[in-house]
């Protein structure tokens, strides 16, 4: 499903950045473009090409 253009809610998650964990929020995106890409963390095997 698509969502392009339409509005995130509130959220606050932790992130992996330039070896460091930090906490992104809504705030942090607020007028910047953004991708964001979620798959299940089920701690299975995971092949860089099903991404």
């Amino acid at each position: 499903m698509s969502m392009i253009n339409k509005e995130v809610s509130d959220f606050s998650v932790q992130a992996y950045q330039n070896g460091e964990f930090k906490t992104v929020t809504k705030k942090d995106i607020m007028g910047k473009w953004s991708v964001f890409f979620f798959y299940p963390a089920d701690f299975t095997f995971v092949c860089p090409t099903e991404l």
